[in-house]
């Protein structure tokens, strides 16, 4: 926002979250409003269960303004609502591996494309948003030059003491890879040849309430809601695959640090996620669910799904130097937290996986 001076004020008051009813998006979106911003809300509502969480959203908090838009395709729209934001959330996006490979076009339109428009409409504005997107880890494809090594129930890298660093070589596996990879690195160079104010978080397996975890995304909202159900599941691989994870309220906290800091960390890459101190196998996240139910999760074994990594870790030491930023929320008590919230929305949950 433009004082009298002509400089731009830190105070930010419109926010544009585009996939704003997506899990993340409407977690965010009730942050924003808490804290008195003006809040915008995109979405196609493709997604199951995404009507269902802007229902809860505009039901808990009316003063969000949610408008149904494609960003493939609407450009119209985007163009005036970037006009209006002081930041753009750029959440929409494809997020399942398989669905890319089954159907890469789409994955294509959604994710670059879709980034492109949006960051188009930024750099037309008159005042030009700041814009945060949300990229992923797979950017880092396989690491296949990285040793890993089984220790119990879990495996690890053998020289990563503090994870995967933003130095890495970028190497796009799966057509899901490769247009999250366009846009991460699009909304980069943005920064660099426009001005734009533009940072890059690369998450890491995001977990928390309003989450409809599927089997190709998801995992710990899938192994949870599978075990409310007493239905089971498929482990594919032999479970002893880490990733880190990292609740909710963390990544939003991880947002407002860098908008709090855009004049010091625009153009950045940030590697968004538990880091090594929040860190689950499959076969561990099957032993916790068991510790909160007291009832084991049936479960078997599948063969292992092309590029899947045995270890991905991020290392977020960067995060935590540049944005003063490190998560809170142990995986216990989140995934506590996520349970308690999926049980007490049971028939919700049940008619959205019942459609």
């Amino acid at each position: 926002m433009a004082g009298e001076s002509g400089e731009r004020s830190h105070i930010v008051t419109r926010y544009l979250i585009t996939g704003g009813a997506g899990f993340i998006g409407v977690n965010a979106a009730a942050h924003f409003v808490r804290r008195g911003a003006q809040v915008t809300v995109l979405d196609n509502l493709s997604r199951r269960g995404t009507p269902e969480n802007l229902e809860w959203l505009c039901r808990q908090h009316p003063a969000v303004r949610a408008m149904t838009a494609d960003i493939r395709r609407d450009n119209a729209v985007l163009a005036a609502e970037a006009a209006r934001a002081d930041v753009i959330l750029h959440l929409a996006a494809q997020v399942a591996v398989t669905s890319s490979v089954t159907d890469p076009r789409t994955d294509f339109e959604i994710n670059a494309l879709g980034a492109f428009n949006v960051l188009e409409a930024a750099r037309r504005a008159l005042r030009p948003p700041i814009v945060l997107f949300s990229s992923t880890n797979k950017v880092y494809g396989g690491m296949e030059d990285v040793r890993v090594v089984e220790d119990g129930n879990r495996y690890r890298y053998e020289g990563l003491p503090h994870g995967a660093g933003e130095d890495r070589l970028l190497d796009f596996h799966s057509p899901y890879g490769c247009s999250k990879g366009a846009a991460d690195q699009y909304v980069r160079d943005y920064a660099r040849i426009y001005g734009l104010r533009t940072v890059v978080l690369r998450q890491s397996c995001i977990y928390g309430p309003h989450q409809f975890g599927v089997e190709d995304q998801g995992w710990i909202a899938w192994f949870v809601l599978r075990a409310l159900l007493g239905e089971p599941v498929t482990v594919y691989g032999d479970g002893k695959q880490v990733r880190d994870v990292l609740y909710v309220d963390d990544l939003i906290a991880a947002f407002d640090a860098a908008i709090e800091r855009i004049d010091t960390v625009s153009g950045r890459v940030y590697n968004i996620g538990g880091g090594p101190a929040n860190t689950l196998s499959l076969l561990e996240l099957l032993a916790l669910i068991k510790k909160m139910s007291g009832v084991e999760l049936a479960h078997s074994f599948g063969d292992w799904r092309p590029g899947d990594q045995r270890v991905y870790i991020s290392d977020i030491r960067r995060a935590q130097q540049e944005l003063g930023w490190t998560p809170k929320m142990p995986p216990e008590q989140g995934i506590a937290r996520m349970r308690d919230w999926m049980a007490a929305n049971r028939e919700t949950i049940l008619r959205v996986y019942r459609q």
